[in-house]
């Protein structure tokens, strides 16, 4: 048997960074994000020889342990070993016989469509298509998220290990003590077909670090910075303005809510935006975008543009002046799924 699952990347729309804490347990976030047709994929085969064998096709790396767990984080694959040793520590469930995990993700490490996270919740959901793991959405969820924030000690937010789960267009809601909430919009269909048509998803064709740029966000926040707080705070109310606009159907509202939110969130550390990514930005908006973002943390990756009308040609046009990839999606209505052959 093979045990597979895929679950979908995501384009975060509004509120990125308030599903971060210190900040949400201390004044609350909202993000606003949808899943589009990029996935993170997890394949398992159960083996008779003793040994874990991992093969990450899309890094072509391949490595070779003992089935002895924990399995040794050693910076090789250590995402992928922090999923395998949560799973054993707290479901028992691993066989001493071994087993081939394979995975491959659309978009490289680094991108801002939360890649890493995607992945995690990916494996966690081959695993339990195995293991018959009882794991319900928001169980599957606040693990994915233990496993990198508290077990691999990784930085970073919430969103992403909710968005690969529940898929979809969602408004979400982030507490103290990791309560998060997510509603999922009811958007007409004719709305989506638009805001697809009309958003151009574009790779600067550089990867970047998250966790020093969402180091320094926390810091801000402990540090009581006025100004990233502040921004944080618009951050919020953007979520907001995006749910509203989607629900309403002022689609065009769209590009100035983008811009408001890119405004704000440079205030929020250093290292979000550079010169590049200015010089493309202010590009895009010249070629007629009526605004945009950088996608995650910032700081490279992927970058989003709202282009009203017809202008996503030119602005693709302009943007190609740059040496990246336009790259083709549709959005997704479902979040992870497993199944097995």
């Amino acid at each position: 048997m093979i045990y597979r699952s895929k679950a979908p990347l995501r384009i975060g729309l509004a509120g990125g960074g308030t599903d971060v804490s210190p900040y949400s347990d201390l004044y609350g976030g909202a993000i606003l994000n949808a899943t589009i047709s990029l996935y993170a994929r997890a394949s398992i085969e159960p083996l008779n020889t003793g040994q874990v064998v991992f093969e990450s096709a899309d890094r072509n790396v391949q490595l070779s342990y003992d089935a002895v767990y924990p399995l040794p984080l050693d910076g090789k694959l250590d995402i992928l070993k922090g999923v395998i040793n949560r799973v054993q520590k707290d479901f028992g469930h691993l066989p001493a016989t071994g087993f081939k995990l394979t995975t491959y993700v659309d978009a490289p490490p680094g991108s801002g469509l939360g890649t890493s996270s995607t992945l995690v919740v990916a494996v966690l959901g081959a695993f339990a298509e195995w293991l018959k793991l009882p794991l319900g959405e928001y169980d599957m969820a606040h693990l994915a998220y233990r496993i990198e924030r508290e077990d691999l000690q990784q930085a970073g937010g919430k969103q992403d290990q909710y968005a690969a789960t529940f898929g979809g267009v969602n408004f979400m809601e982030f507490y103290a003590g990791d309560k998060v909430i997510v509603n999922p919009l009811r958007i007409k269909e004719v709305y989506l077909h638009e805001l697809e048509n009309n958003l151009v998803l574009f790779y600067t064709s550089t990867s970047r670090f998250s966790s020093s740029i969402i180091t320094e966000q926390q810091k801000n926040v402990t540090d009581k910075n006025d100004d990233s707080i502040a921004a944080m705070h618009h951050l919020k109310e953007q979520a907001v303005m995006m749910k509203e606009a989607l629900l309403r159907g002022t689609i065009d509202k769209i590009g100035e809510i983008l811009n408001y939110g890119f405004e704000n969130k440079k205030q929020m550390a250093k290292g979000i935006t550079n010169t590049k990514l200015d010089e493309i930005y202010t590009a895009a908006r010249n070629a007629g975008a009526s605004g945009g973002k950088i996608s995650g943390a910032g700081g490279g990756g992927f970058m989003i543009f709202y282009c009203p009308g017809n202008t996503r040609f030119a602005v693709v046009e302009a943007l190609n002046a740059f040496g990246g990839d336009v790259k083709r999606y549709s959005f997704t209505t479902h979040g992870i799924q497993t199944w097995s052959i």
